[in-house]
Protein backbone atom coordinates (compact mmCIF):
# COMPACT_ATOMS: atom_id res chain seq x y z
CA UNK A 1 0.00 0.00 0.00
CA UNK A 2 1.28 3.54 -1.17
CA UNK A 3 2.52 5.82 2.00
CA UNK A 4 -0.53 8.09 0.47
CA UNK A 5 -2.83 6.26 0.09
CA UNK A 6 -4.76 7.50 3.30
CA UNK A 7 -7.07 10.07 4.51
CA UNK A 8 -5.36 13.53 6.38
CA UNK A 9 -7.25 15.04 9.46
CA UNK A 10 -6.62 18.64 10.46
CA UNK A 11 -7.85 19.84 13.56
CA UNK A 12 -6.63 23.35 13.88
CA UNK A 13 -7.45 26.53 16.47
CA UNK A 14 -6.03 29.89 16.20
CA UNK A 15 -7.37 33.63 16.72
CA UNK A 16 -10.34 34.39 14.45
CA UNK A 17 -8.71 36.65 10.77
CA UNK A 18 -9.48 36.58 7.21
CA UNK A 19 -8.28 34.09 5.13
CA UNK A 20 -7.60 31.02 7.40
CA UNK A 21 -9.77 28.74 5.34
CA UNK A 22 -8.88 30.07 1.85
CA UNK A 23 -4.86 29.33 2.79
CA UNK A 24 -5.41 26.08 4.08
CA UNK A 25 -7.90 24.72 1.07
CA UNK A 26 -5.10 26.20 -1.08
CA UNK A 27 -2.31 24.62 0.42
CA UNK A 28 -4.25 21.52 0.18
CA UNK A 29 -5.07 22.37 -2.96
CA UNK A 30 -1.58 22.96 -4.57
CA UNK A 31 0.29 19.54 -2.95
CA UNK A 32 -2.78 17.39 -4.95
CA UNK A 33 -5.02 16.82 -2.06
CA UNK A 34 -8.65 15.88 -2.52
CA UNK A 35 -11.02 17.17 0.34
CA UNK A 36 -13.47 15.49 1.71
CA UNK A 37 -15.02 16.68 4.67
CA UNK A 38 -14.69 20.56 6.03
CA UNK A 39 -16.43 21.86 9.04
CA UNK A 40 -15.07 25.27 11.30
CA UNK A 41 -16.48 27.09 13.71
CA UNK A 42 -15.99 30.63 15.14
CA UNK A 43 -16.02 31.58 18.99
CA UNK A 44 -17.66 35.06 18.41
CA UNK A 45 -17.15 36.23 21.94
CA UNK A 46 -13.56 35.11 21.73
CA UNK A 47 -13.12 35.61 18.19
CA UNK A 48 -11.02 32.35 18.24
CA UNK A 49 -11.02 30.05 14.85
CA UNK A 50 -11.79 26.28 14.67
CA UNK A 51 -11.31 23.87 12.19
CA UNK A 52 -11.37 20.08 10.92
CA UNK A 53 -10.65 19.13 7.63
CA UNK A 54 -10.14 15.72 5.88
CA UNK A 55 -8.11 15.16 2.55
CA UNK A 56 -7.62 12.54 0.60
CA UNK A 57 -3.89 11.98 0.13
CA UNK A 58 -3.55 9.40 -3.07
CA UNK A 59 -2.64 11.89 -5.52
CA UNK A 60 -0.47 14.22 -3.14
CA UNK A 61 3.05 15.77 -4.24
CA UNK A 62 4.34 15.28 -0.37
CA UNK A 63 4.37 11.86 1.41
CA UNK A 64 2.48 11.81 4.75
CA UNK A 65 5.81 11.50 6.26
CA UNK A 66 6.41 14.66 5.26
CA UNK A 67 3.25 16.61 5.46
CA UNK A 68 3.50 17.69 8.78
CA UNK A 69 6.71 19.59 8.33
CA UNK A 70 5.29 20.85 5.50
CA UNK A 71 2.48 22.80 6.80
CA UNK A 72 3.99 23.86 10.12
CA UNK A 73 4.89 27.44 7.93
CA UNK A 74 1.34 27.89 7.32
CA UNK A 75 0.63 27.17 11.35
CA UNK A 76 3.05 29.73 12.50
CA UNK A 77 1.72 32.53 10.09
CA UNK A 78 -1.72 31.89 11.76
CA UNK A 79 0.00 31.44 15.66
CA UNK A 80 -2.17 27.87 15.80
CA UNK A 81 -2.55 24.88 17.52
CA UNK A 82 -3.15 22.61 15.27
CA UNK A 83 -2.48 18.70 14.83
CA UNK A 84 -2.34 16.09 11.68
CA UNK A 85 -3.81 12.34 12.22
CA UNK A 86 -3.53 10.03 9.32
CA UNK A 87 -5.97 7.26 8.49
CA UNK A 88 -3.91 4.17 8.55
CA UNK A 89 -2.58 5.07 12.31
CA UNK A 90 -5.51 3.16 14.44
CA UNK A 91 -5.42 4.69 17.76
CA UNK A 92 -4.31 2.11 20.63
CA UNK A 93 -7.53 2.46 23.32
CA UNK A 94 -7.28 0.66 26.81
CA UNK A 95 -10.44 0.55 28.52
CA UNK A 96 -10.42 0.05 32.55
CA UNK A 97 -13.41 -1.31 34.13
CA UNK A 98 -14.48 -2.28 37.51
CA UNK A 99 -17.06 -4.88 37.85
CA UNK A 100 -20.24 -2.58 35.78
CA UNK A 101 -20.09 -4.48 32.31
CA UNK A 102 -22.55 -2.54 30.65
CA UNK A 103 -20.27 -0.19 28.90
CA UNK A 104 -17.52 -2.24 28.04
CA UNK A 105 -20.22 -4.63 26.26
CA UNK A 106 -20.95 -1.59 24.54
CA UNK A 107 -17.62 -0.51 23.40
CA UNK A 108 -16.64 -4.79 22.42
CA UNK A 109 -19.60 -5.04 20.33
CA UNK A 110 -19.32 -2.22 18.28
CA UNK A 111 -15.46 -2.78 17.77
CA UNK A 112 -16.04 -6.50 16.60
CA UNK A 113 -18.14 -4.76 14.24
CA UNK A 114 -15.72 -2.70 13.04
CA UNK A 115 -17.82 0.46 14.14
CA UNK A 116 -14.13 2.09 15.38
CA UNK A 117 -10.88 2.53 13.91
CA UNK A 118 -8.72 1.63 16.53
CA UNK A 119 -6.99 -0.76 18.42
CA UNK A 120 -7.75 -2.20 21.83
CA UNK A 121 -4.37 -3.98 22.96
CA UNK A 122 -5.45 -4.47 26.65
CA UNK A 123 -8.77 -4.16 29.07
CA UNK A 124 -7.23 -3.17 32.88
CA UNK A 125 -9.44 -3.46 36.22
CA UNK A 126 -9.10 -3.42 39.59
CA UNK A 127 -11.09 -6.67 40.10
CA UNK A 128 -11.18 -9.66 38.01
CA UNK A 129 -15.06 -9.98 37.25
CA UNK A 130 -15.08 -9.22 33.69
CA UNK A 131 -12.03 -11.38 32.66
CA UNK A 132 -14.76 -13.52 31.01
CA UNK A 133 -15.69 -10.67 29.31
CA UNK A 134 -12.33 -9.76 27.56
CA UNK A 135 -11.24 -13.66 27.19
CA UNK A 136 -13.93 -14.20 25.05
CA UNK A 137 -13.45 -11.10 22.65
CA UNK A 138 -9.54 -11.96 23.05
CA UNK A 139 -8.28 -8.65 24.72
CA UNK A 140 -5.66 -9.70 27.28
CA UNK A 141 -6.74 -8.82 31.14
CA UNK A 142 -4.78 -7.04 33.55
CA UNK A 143 -5.93 -7.09 37.31
CA UNK A 144 -4.16 -4.14 40.16
CA UNK A 145 -6.46 -4.23 42.94
CA UNK A 146 -5.94 -1.40 44.68
CA UNK A 147 -6.73 -0.12 48.31
CA UNK A 148 -5.74 3.21 49.58
CA UNK A 149 -2.55 1.73 50.56
CA UNK A 150 -1.73 0.73 47.35
CA UNK A 151 -2.92 3.17 44.97
CA UNK A 152 0.18 5.17 44.07
CA UNK A 153 1.82 2.16 43.84
CA UNK A 154 -0.24 0.35 41.41
CA UNK A 155 -0.97 3.07 39.14
CA UNK A 156 3.04 3.63 38.63
CA UNK A 157 2.43 -0.10 37.28
CA UNK A 158 -0.62 0.90 35.22
CA UNK A 159 1.24 3.81 33.55
CA UNK A 160 4.40 1.91 32.56
CA UNK A 161 2.45 -1.18 31.01
CA UNK A 162 0.05 1.99 29.38
CA UNK A 163 3.50 3.55 27.92
CA UNK A 164 5.22 0.10 26.88
CA UNK A 165 1.91 -0.86 24.59
CA UNK A 166 1.91 2.82 23.04
CA UNK A 167 -1.94 3.72 24.32
CA UNK A 168 -3.32 6.66 22.80
CA UNK A 169 -6.18 6.89 24.62
CA UNK A 170 -8.09 5.82 28.03
CA UNK A 171 -11.74 5.02 28.39
CA UNK A 172 -13.17 4.28 31.96
CA UNK A 173 -15.72 2.39 31.07
CA UNK A 174 -17.24 2.71 34.70
CA UNK A 175 -14.11 2.21 36.34
CA UNK A 176 -15.00 3.22 39.96
CA UNK A 177 -11.54 4.51 40.98
CA UNK A 178 -10.61 8.35 41.16
CA UNK A 179 -7.52 8.26 39.23
CA UNK A 180 -4.48 10.22 40.77
CA UNK A 181 -3.17 14.16 39.67
CA UNK A 182 -0.27 12.16 38.33
CA UNK A 183 -1.85 9.78 36.30
CA UNK A 184 -4.17 12.25 34.79
CA UNK A 185 -1.34 14.70 34.00
CA UNK A 186 0.60 11.78 32.62
CA UNK A 187 -2.40 11.34 29.70
CA UNK A 188 -3.98 15.02 29.33
CA UNK A 189 -7.01 15.23 27.53
CA UNK A 190 -6.32 11.63 26.67
CA UNK A 191 -8.79 10.00 29.27
CA UNK A 192 -12.97 9.90 28.95
CA UNK A 193 -15.16 8.91 31.46
CA UNK A 194 -19.02 8.53 31.80
CA UNK A 195 -20.90 9.09 35.01
CA UNK A 196 -24.93 9.80 35.34
CA UNK A 197 -25.63 13.62 35.19
CA UNK A 198 -26.99 13.87 38.69
CA UNK A 199 -24.02 15.02 39.66
CA UNK A 200 -23.66 17.26 41.21
CA UNK A 201 -27.36 17.20 42.34
CA UNK A 202 -27.02 13.84 43.86
CA UNK A 203 -23.56 12.78 44.87
CA UNK A 204 -22.91 9.53 46.93
CA UNK A 205 -23.27 5.99 46.38
CA UNK A 206 -26.63 5.71 45.08
CA UNK A 207 -28.32 8.75 43.55
CA UNK A 208 -30.75 7.16 41.56
CA UNK A 209 -32.44 6.28 44.81
CA UNK A 210 -31.41 9.95 45.45
CA UNK A 211 -33.62 11.10 42.38
CA UNK A 212 -36.65 8.83 42.52
CA UNK A 213 -37.25 10.38 45.85
CA UNK A 214 -37.33 13.88 44.66
CA UNK A 215 -39.35 12.93 41.95
CA UNK A 216 -37.15 14.13 38.99
CA UNK A 217 -38.51 14.01 35.29
CA UNK A 218 -35.80 13.17 33.29
CA UNK A 219 -32.19 11.20 33.54
CA UNK A 220 -28.89 11.78 31.66
CA UNK A 221 -25.67 10.75 31.11
CA UNK A 222 -22.48 12.87 30.71
CA UNK A 223 -18.88 11.45 28.82
CA UNK A 224 -16.25 14.13 29.47
CA UNK A 225 -12.55 14.21 29.72
CA UNK A 226 -11.23 13.74 32.82
CA UNK A 227 -9.33 16.15 35.20
CA UNK A 228 -8.30 17.02 38.39
CA UNK A 229 -11.33 18.48 38.82
CA UNK A 230 -13.72 15.35 39.26
CA UNK A 231 -16.19 15.22 36.92
CA UNK A 232 -15.82 18.74 35.85
CA UNK A 233 -13.26 18.33 32.57
CA UNK A 234 -14.15 19.21 28.98
CA UNK A 235 -17.96 17.53 28.07
CA UNK A 236 -17.63 15.23 24.81
CA UNK A 237 -21.41 14.09 24.55
CA UNK A 238 -24.44 13.91 26.40
CA UNK A 239 -28.44 12.41 26.52
CA UNK A 240 -31.34 12.57 28.73
CA UNK A 241 -34.32 9.76 29.18
CA UNK A 242 -37.51 11.01 30.09
CA UNK A 243 -38.80 9.34 32.92
CA UNK A 244 -42.37 9.57 34.83
CA UNK A 245 -43.72 8.96 38.01
CA UNK A 246 -44.39 5.31 37.13
CA UNK A 247 -40.91 4.24 37.00
CA UNK A 248 -39.02 2.55 39.88
CA UNK A 249 -35.82 2.85 40.90
CA UNK A 250 -34.89 -0.20 38.87
CA UNK A 251 -35.88 1.54 35.86
CA UNK A 252 -34.03 4.12 36.20
CA UNK A 253 -31.13 2.36 36.87
CA UNK A 254 -31.78 0.07 33.85
CA UNK A 255 -32.50 3.63 31.61
CA UNK A 256 -29.34 5.24 33.09
CA UNK A 257 -27.46 2.33 32.46
CA UNK A 258 -28.51 2.73 28.76
CA UNK A 259 -27.61 6.18 28.32
CA UNK A 260 -24.07 5.67 30.29
CA UNK A 261 -23.26 2.89 27.44
CA UNK A 262 -24.55 4.69 24.25
CA UNK A 263 -22.93 8.28 25.38
CA UNK A 264 -19.74 6.72 25.83
CA UNK A 265 -19.52 4.56 22.61
CA UNK A 266 -20.08 8.26 20.75
CA UNK A 267 -18.08 9.94 22.68
CA UNK A 268 -15.42 6.98 21.49
CA UNK A 269 -16.18 7.44 17.70
CA UNK A 270 -15.86 11.19 17.93
CA UNK A 271 -12.28 10.27 19.39
CA UNK A 272 -11.93 7.81 16.83
CA UNK A 273 -12.61 10.04 14.10
CA UNK A 274 -10.22 12.88 15.00
CA UNK A 275 -13.61 15.17 15.64
CA UNK A 276 -13.10 16.52 19.07
CA UNK A 277 -10.56 20.02 19.85
CA UNK A 278 -10.42 20.85 23.73
CA UNK A 279 -11.31 24.42 24.22
CA UNK A 280 -9.99 25.29 27.59
CA UNK A 281 -13.15 23.88 29.82
CA UNK A 282 -14.80 23.38 26.09
CA UNK A 283 -14.94 21.29 23.24
CA UNK A 284 -15.49 21.30 20.33
CA UNK A 285 -17.15 18.53 18.49
CA UNK A 286 -16.95 18.88 14.68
Amino acid sequence: MSENNVNAFLLFTCPDKNGIVAKITQFIYQIGGNIIDLDEHVNQNQQFFSLRIAWNMTNSTIPASKLKEAFEPLAKEFDAHWRIEFSNHKQRVAIFVSKYDHCLQEILWRYNMNEYDIEIPLIISNHPDLKPIADAAGIPYHVFPITKETKQEQEVKEIALLRELNIDLVVLARYMQVLSPNFIREFNNKIINIHHSFLPGFVGGNPYKQAYERGVKMIGATSHFVTENLDEGPIIEQDIMRITHKDTIQDLIRKGRDLERIVLARALAYKAEHRIIVDGTRTIVF
